[in-house]
C-alpha cells in the first residue's frame, strides 16, 4: 500500500469521501489516505491527524515527498484536537475499534457543526458506533462490509439528519448488525456472524465452570442475548434458501 494504491479497505472508505470535501483523516498513519485522494484531485484540502510520533513523522514525509503540503496539513493531537471548529467538512476515522471511534466523537463533539459527513470504519464493535450516531443526531446513510487478507472490516457512513430512518421493528439486532448489511446479508457478513457465534458460545462455555459473581452472570446474560439474536437472524437466512 501507497499513495498511490491503497488497500482495499481505504479504497473503500475513500469511496465515501465527497468531491472537493475539506478533509480530516484522524488517526491517519502515513497519511496514505489524504495523499491519494488529494492526487487524485477528490478533496480541496486536508488534516492528516495523528496522535503518536513515529506515524506524525511518516505522514509529514509522505506529504512532503508527494509535495502536497500547499494541500494537507499533517498535526500531531489527540483526536479532533488536531482541527478547529468550521474548519472542515468530513471526517474520516479508519482502523480502531469502535468504542473508540466513539469515544474521539464524543470528545470532539463542539468540532461537528460544520462536518456534513463522516465516514468510519471501526476494526471491531461497529454497535458502540452506531449507537453513538443514533443518540446524537447523525443519520446512517449506508454500510458496507468487506474482507481483506483474512480480515472482516464494516465501513459506516452519516450525515447530520434523522438518526431513526434507517432502522425498523429489530432495533436491537439492526444496531448489533447494521440495517444496511442486514437488508443484504451477503456472504462476508454470514461468514463475519458464523464466526462471532461460535466465538461467544465458547466464551459462555467457558464461563459454566467459573464461579459465579453478579459481572460474570451479567456478562453471561450479554453474550447468551447477543447468540440469540445473530442465531435468529442466521436461522432467517437459512430459511429463506431452502
Amino acid at each position: 500500500m501507497n499513495t498511490d494504491k491503497l488497500s482495499v479497505r481505504l479504497t473503500t472508505v475513500a469511496k465515501y469521501v465527497p468531491e472537493g470535501a475539506r478533509l480530516a483523516d484522524i488517526g491517519s498513519d502515513h497519511a496514505y489516505l489524504p495523499c491519494y485522494l488529494a492526487k487524485n484531485l477528490k478533496i480541496s484540502y486536508a488534516i492528516a491527524g495523528e496522535v503518536a510520533k513515529g506515524p506524525f513523522q511518516s505522514a509529514e514525509k509522505n506529504v512532503l515527498t508527494e509535495g502536497l503540503a500547499d494541500k494537507i496539513t499533517v498535526r500531531m493531537g489527540d483526536g479532533l484536537e488536531v482541527i478547529q471548529s468550521g474548519e472542515v467538512d468530513c471526517i474520516t476515522i479508519a482502523g480502531m475499534g469502535g468504542a473508540l471511534i466513539s469515544s474521539i466523537l464524543e470528545s470532539g463533539k463542539d468540532k461537528l457543526g460544520s462536518v456534513k459527513r463522516l465516514v468510519l470504519q471501526p476494526n471491531i464493535s461497529a454497535i458502540s458506533i452506531r449507537t453513538w450516531l443514533f443518540e446524537n443526531n447523525w443519520e446512517l446513510l449506508a454500510e458496507e462490509i468487506l474482507e481483506e487478507d483474512g480480515k472482516i472490516y464494516e465501513i459506516l457512513i452519516a450525515e447530520q439528519g434523522d438518526p431513526v430512518k434507517p432502522y425498523q421493528e429489530k432495533r436491537e439486532s439492526e444496531f448489533l448488525l447494521g440495517p444496511f448489511l442486514l437488508k443484504e446479508k451477503n456472504e462476508i457478513f454470514k461468514k463475519k456472524w458464523h464466526s462471532e457465534l461460535k466465538n461467544w458460545q465458547r466464551i459462555v462455555e467457558a464461563m459454566k465452570g467459573a464461579s459465579e459473581t453478579a459481572e460474570t452472570i451479567e456478562k453471561k446474560n450479554e453474550v447468551i442475548e447477543k447468540i440469540k439474536l445473530v442465531e435468529e437472524v442466521l436461522d432467517n437466512e437459512e430459511s429463506e434458501r431452502s
